[in-house]
């Protein structure tokens, strides 16, 4: 007996440890603040990108602090969105999930906290602005609303919340109540019940490092995470990230791989995730993100800036095959950039400036003459043809808003589909023809604009009753879906999100 107890402590301290060196995706440390009873742990998911919590603890509220948390020790601006849900009923309705900001890991420390009730489903942003002080709250008129947002911006921390499929709401602002130059950032569990332990699960969990403010377009980048989106599920898991950029995946015919460009080449990288292979393209190496695949899954069309011409009239389209070669040049006017091809091959689809005005065009898909679609003197653009070919969607600006529009392949009957404030671009419909995906930009972005780095969401609309709902809360924008991303089966999207500091 006597080597009994011992031992018990042995097991208790490597078990801390191998929390601390295992796993635990975007975060460092998974610990117990204050004098639990019960100890928690934290766990990560690599296969579905979620993170499991399990916390004991009196309370998270006035001068007390029990909990597991889950951290990684930061100095800079962030964002942190998470989406909880609760396994099992549970013990005691207060028990709370969330995410935080602490100074320290002390009991006591000035924090500011976004908090999911587990009884009545209650939303509140709760802070300590003085060490060993009471923590206060604001919190929301509606419950139950497990996708959640925290974030930082200079000295001041906003949290957000919303139920699955609706827009995000700020719940609580408050100026951080500490110095900013140090602190922990992470997932947070407590049973509200010193001898009961509860678990939490959060999904699409990504904790951001948005551009700095002094970010110059196109002169300064961040890094990119690629994203496949299950959209039976509503998991997101990140296949490839890397701070050098890249835009706009296109899934390849076939299913096996998809195509992005970065720095002006294009590349290819398997579905399931590794690493840029890239394709050559021989003289163009100054492509943009608008390119994609022939039906058949043989060619690749690409917008390349030729040199030879003037700025700003510069892109011009070209197709070559998916394993690379000399491209074939096809519209001879610039600018041309590529959107769709036609389900039988035999066309291209494009946006084009012509005297001075931006509207979509058609070209055979080995060259000739090009053919007008639309005659506006807003912009027109993200044109691709519907999964039968006898429709085309678009977005336009004609309005006052960008919004998705429809018309038929010749460009008649043009309908306006959305009519929201929000900024609607690059409608996707999937292969089924059941679904059709767009990136909505918040309504403060000008209408002619698609810049990088905004908070986004991606929007999914059923075209059998025509409703329309969030699937991805992102940071993200210009490259996150500018081109066909749907997978083969219709089963899936993929897309890029933002976030500085990646490796």
């Amino acid at each position: 007996m006597k080597f009994q107890y011992p031992l018990l402590i042995v097991l208790i301290i490597a078990g801390c440890t191998m929390n601390q060196s295992m796993n635990l995706g975007v975060f460092e440390t998974a610990s117990d603040i204050g004098n639990v009873k019960l100890g928690g742990e934290s766990l990560y998911d690599p296969a579905t990108d979620q993170y499991h919590l399990k916390g004991a603890g009196t309370n998270m509220w006035y001068g007390e602090d029990e909990f597991q948390f889950l951290w990684k020790k930061m100095s800079s601006d962030f964002i942190l969105d998470a989406q909880v849900s609760w396994v099992g009923e549970g013990a005691n309705v207060h028990r709370k999930a969330g995410l935080a900001i602490r100074e320290t890991l002390e009991t006591g420390s000035r924090h500011v906290s976004a908090e999911y009730h587990g009884g009545d489903g209650l939303m509140s942003m709760q802070y300590r602005l003085e060490v060993d002080s009471l923590t206060l709250e604001q919190s929301s008129e509606d419950h139950y609303l497990p996708m959640m947002r925290l974030e930082k911006s200079g000295n001041i921390v906003r949290m957000y919340a919303s139920k699955p499929g609706d827009l995000m709401q700020q719940i609580g602002e408050i100026e951080l109540p500490f110095d900013s130059t140090s602190f922990y950032v992470g997932l947070i569990v407590c049973s509200h019940d010193s001898n009961v332990v509860e678990e939490a699960v959060f999904k699409n969990v990504r904790l951001t490092v948005p551009a700095k403010p002094d970010f110059v377009p196109y002169r300064d980048y961040i890094g990119c995470r690629l994203e496949i989106l299950d959209i039976e599920s509503g998991l997101r898991k990140v296949t490839y990230q890397s701070q050098t950029p890249f835009e706009a995946p296109n899934w390849s015919p076939d299913g096996s791989f998809l195509v992005v460009n970065s720095q002006g080449k294009l590349y290819r990288i398997p579905a399931a995730g590794g690493e840029l292979t890239l394709i050559d393209t021989d003289f163009a190496t100054s492509n943009n993100n608008d390119h994609g695949f022939s039906p058949d899954g043989k060619t690749l069309a690409l917008s390349h800036h030729a040199k030879d011409r003037p700025s700003g009239k510069n892109s011009v389209i070209y197709t070559v095959p998916v394993t690379g070669g000399v491209p074939t040049q096809i519209t001879e006017k610039s600018p041309s950039y590529w959107h769709g091809w036609s389900p039988d091959g035999t066309t291209l689809i494009y946006t084009a400036n012509r005297n001075e005005q931006w509207d979509l065009y058609g070209i055979p898909a080995t060259g000739g003459e090009e053919v007008q679609l639309t005659n506006n003197p807003g912009l027109d653009d993200g044109s691709e043809f519907s999964f039968d070919g006898k429709h085309i969607w678009f977005n336009s600006n004609r309005t006052g808003t960008m919004e998705i529009w429809k018309m038929k392949s010749d460009g008649s009957e043009q309908t306006q589909i959305t009519d929201d404030a929000f900024q609607n671009w690059f409608p996707h419909q999937s292969p089924d023809g059941k679904w059709l995906v767009y990136l909505a930009f918040p309504p403060e972005v000008d209408l002619w604009d698609h810049p990088y780095y905004k908070h986004i969401t991606l929007r999914l609309m059923n075209l059998e009753d025509m409703s329309s709902r969030v699937i991805a809360y992102l940071y993200g924008g210009q490259g996150t879906i500018n081109v066909p991303s749907w997978s083969p089966d219709s089963k899936k999207v993929a897309f890029v999100s933002n976030s500085d500091g990646l490796k």
